[in-house]
């Protein structure tokens, strides 16, 4: 029993230890259990997002990231057996549908679902937002990462700064509170 205890009290500090490596992720601005960064918008050390990739949508059309740009971006990283995904996406939906002609936009990149996997799961839940392939991105998802779980999205800035980064579910007045910031 003392091993294990060692053991996870080791690969908890570990985990702790790899966290301000991540644009707009600090031990300051981590809830471990709500899984929310609570920095207000970008960080005075912001970087730039990493949108110079062109991938497919669910439809087989090349998807060029750079050409949002201008907007601010939501870049969810999800995928169809995911249930915390299945509970946040029904407010992505909302805040598109509220704040697209405002300049918002969000992204959806199933991490390792096929095309016909993420169509058949858009067409259920109505999703009314750009929904990417990630199956065999691995350089995309690692120029993220590392992606510890999902769901995992992150904030850009209308000049293309990453600038914050929300691991774990959240609810749609939580990602409403962050793109009004940013807005």
């Amino acid at each position: 029993m003392r091993r294990w205890t060692v053991a996870a009290g080791a690969a908890l500090a570990l985990a702790l230890l790899t966290l301000p490596v991540t644009p707009g992720l600090t031990l300051e601005s981590f809830a471990l259990f709500g899984g929310e960064v609570v920095t207000a918008a970008c960080e005075a050390d912001a970087k730039p997002a990493p949108l110079d990739y062109t991938l497919k949508d669910m439809d087989g059309n090349d998807v060029d990231l750079a050409s949002f740009k201008g907007n601010v971006i939501l870049l969810n990283f999800w995928a169809t057996w995911c249930g915390p995904c299945k509970i946040e996406i029904p407010g992505f939906i909302e805040l598109q549908d509220e704040y697209g002609r405002d300049g918002f936009v969000v992204l959806g990149l199933s991490t390792d679902d096929t095309p016909d996997q993420i169509k058949r799961f858009a067409d259920e839940f109505a999703v009314n937002y750009p929904m990417l392939v990630g199956l065999d991105e691995t350089e995309f998802q690692e120029a993220w990462g590392p992606i510890w779980g999902l769901p995992m999205s992150f904030w850009i800035d209308r000049d293309g700064t990453w600038c914050k980064t929300h691991m774990g579910i959240g609810t749609k007045d939580q990602f409403e509170s962050d793109l009004k910031l940013l807005l």
